[in-house]
């Protein structure tokens, strides 16, 4: 049996600059952290006393006996692709799933971090960041960039560049009091609403073409950013006048980033003190983020009753194997 728990992330500037038809011409750079939600996926293999031989548990409960009979297209490709067999799939979460926070690509490492350690393999963060990104954007063919699948492997708070060369990823080299003060002034709700990113990213993608003076702009505030968070002498409070910006040009790239209701929330947080703010993800609902001082963060999560409000800290550990018990193909625990 192989338990694995993976990181949930939340993405601060530079979104829309990791699909490759923008930063294989002019490159990418993102800032984004992992946080400490995550997603857990338990697979072991299936003893044949069943008239099924694969079980896949999630928000549904399937038991087929041919592979391609798998209607989660993610687990349906993920066994084709490393020859996966006689398997039961429970997947479980601490928040929900198409809520802005990347939990799909946080499912896909962790579902390959668990049928590699089936196998007896040791994979490594980048590794399984490359073939989440394959699993997803190729094999499943999802719309999106590939900023997800390497927060998610890789954890902690980071600096992500893109090229046609590849990705490199780099720690934000950030004071631990400067680190515990931002923790301290972002604020996290849940809208109640749902979306489906891959629509969403669809029409980003087509609308990307003519939103390059944009998406170079958001490329810029990341370096911006990273000088405010490495810097001792920057004041964080520049850190919210920024997302405020990037949240600015970020809703105008695709329609379905924002919503009428999105846009009258964001204005209530901002009277009420939150500097600024943005939707998570590809946009349309899930959760919001903002920026607030301390003295204006309770009047921000009353002005915003009655959406649920989400304390977290930060992650620094990234995709993890919690637990490890080797079997043999018929399920039976081998004793090391």
């Amino acid at each position: 049996m192989i338990i694995t728990r993976t990181p949930f992330r939340m993405s601060f500037f530079g979104g829309g600059t990791d699909f490759p038809d923008f930063y294989n011409e002019y490159g990418g750079s993102v800032i984004s952290t992992t946080i400490d939600k995550y997603c857990y996926v338990n697979v072991r293999h299936l003893p044949s006393f069943f008239d099924y031989t694969d079980q896949i548990i999630y928000s549904k409960i399937e038991e087929v006996t041919d592979i391609g009979d798998i209607r989660h297209p993610m687990v349906r490709e993920a066994m084709k692709l490393l020859s996966m067999h006689n398997l039961r799939i429970a997947y479980d979460a601490d928040l929900p799933a198409r809520s802005g926070l990347g939990t799909s690509s946080s499912f896909a490492v962790g579902l390959l971090n668990a049928f590699h350690a089936l196998k007896g393999h040791y994979t490594d963060k980048r590794k399984l960041a490359d073939e989440a990104i394959y699993l997803e954007r190729v094999l499943c063919g999802e719309a999106g960039g590939i900023q997800d699948q390497i927060a998610a492997a890789f954890g902690n708070l980071n600096r992500i560049d893109f090229s046609s060369d590849g990705y490199h990823v780099s720690p934000v080299i950030i004071s631990g009091e400067k680190k515990r003060q931002l923790n301290e002034n972002l604020l996290l709700f849940f809208t109640g609403f749902s979306r489906l990113s891959s629509s969403i990213q669809e029409n980003t993608q087509k609308e990307l073409k003519n939103k390059t003076a944009e998406l170079k702009e958001m490329k810029t505030l990341v370096d911006e950013a990273e000088k405010v968070l490495t810097d001792r002498r920057d004041s964080l409070r520049e850190f919210g006048r920024l997302l405020h910006h990037s949240w600015q040009l970020k809703r105008g790239i695709g329609n379905g980033i924002s919503t009428a209701s999105i846009d009258v929330l964001y204005d209530r947080a901002r009277k009420a003190g939150a500097l600024g703010g943005k939707i998570l993800g590809a946009g349309g609902g899930g959760f919001l983020l903002f920026y607030v001082e301390k003295e204006y963060r309770q009047a921000v999560i009353d002005e915003l009753k009655p959406l649920l409000y989400v304390p977290f800290g930060f992650d620094t550990t990234g995709a993890q194997i919690l637990f490890f018990s080797p079997e043999d193909e018929k399920g039976k625990e081998t004793i090391l």
